[in-house]
């Protein structure tokens, strides 16, 4: 490859590189206002509905997530993180959904929760009615979520470029160097 060509792939490297960094800039600060203005959300919530209604004790006993993170691998080989429902990743249960023997008298029989039912909006562990800042303190992480899976992708992506872009400092610097 001749010095002009590496230096045009340089060039182009590098003009995606700060393309990537600003990009990457402006999702950080997005990021930042979505937490703050989650965070100042819920202490809106815990005001209404008071400090101790909104809090640890109101967490149900057995939580389940409502997104995963998954990763998977783009074009040119790097992974690329994601949020999904979990909904989509619970396996579907296979077989009857009552036990094969029934007790007909006696004690009442406590229905147990199903294994893999779709997670529960965890809003509800504080109530039926709960106030309008919990739910867009809920918006806003959901949205925080996504921005850290897309920060997380964009940074596999600038190490890349960083590399590639030593890669071809390299090879630029041997080929002068070689025809001096």
């Amino acid at each position: 490859m001749a010095a002009p060509d590496i230096r045009a792939e340089l060039d182009s490297l590098l003009v995606q590189l700060l393309g990537d960094l600003e990009e990457l800039e402006a999702k950080r600060a997005a990021l930042n206002a979505r937490v703050e203005e989650g965070w100042l959300s819920l202490s809106k919530a815990r005001y209404a509905m008071g400090a101790k209604s909104v809090g640890p004790l109101q967490y149900a006993s057995r939580m389940e997530p409502q997104v995963c993170v998954c990763t998977n691998e783009a074009q040119n080989g790097l992974q690329e993180f994601r949020v999904v429902s979990a909904a989509a990743q619970n396996p579907e249960e296979v077989g009857p959904r009552e036990a094969a023997l029934r007790r007909r008298k006696g004690l009442t029989r406590i229905p147990e929760p199903e294994p893999f039912s779709a997670p529960q909006n965890p809003l509800h562990w504080f109530g039926i009615l709960v106030p309008h800042s919990l739910r867009q303190a809920q918006a806003s992480f959901q949205e925080g979520l996504q921005l850290a899976a897309d920060i997380a992708s964009l940074q596999i992506h600038i190490n890349w470029s960083r590399n590639q872009l030593r890669g071809l400092q390299e090879k630029l610097k041997h080929l002068e160097c070689g025809a001096a």
